[in-house]
């Protein structure tokens, strides 16, 4: 993929993206202006509940079609496991990694694989967990 003469810049990053809000918009925009391309690894119903013990609102498919319905996504992929990430970087021949903040440091393994990697803070008043606790109040 390439425009003349240009590289294409490629970027990823992972998540649930369950109950899609603002926050996770103000991320995806971010994460694009450090590329052209922006790839998603969304993780699959079973990763959520077997890995992270997560339940999601949402199934995967609706989740990745929410995500496609986005302008700065470029790509949506499963994220099946935690160890995908490095094979990821070099199958979709991604320049830059980025994660929001919480993850700080966790994936600077990244780099010796030729990929920066870039956390971004999160955008403070919003997340999802903050929004299922004030729904149960």
């Amino acid at each position: 993929m390439e425009e003349g003469d240009e590289k294409v810049k490629r970027v990823i990053t992972y998540g649930t993206f369950d109950l899609l809000h603002y926050g996770h918009i103000n991320l995806l925009r971010r994460a694009k202006e450090y590329g052209d391309y922006l790839i998603v690894a969304l993780s699959t119903d079973q990763f959520n509940w077997n890995e992270k013990q997560k339940k999601c609102y949402f199934d995967y498919e609706k989740r990745k079609t929410l995500l496609e319905a986005i302008r700065y996504v470029d790509l949506v992929i499963p994220e099946e496991n935690w160890e995908q990430k490095k094979t990821d970087v070099h199958e979709y021949h991604v320049d830059t990694f980025v994660m929001g903040d919480d993850w700080e440091g966790k994936f600077d393994f990244l780099k010796e694989e030729g990929v920066e990697v870039v956390y971004l803070s999160r955008t403070p008043e919003i997340s999802s967990t903050q929004i299922k606790n004030d729904l149960k109040r």
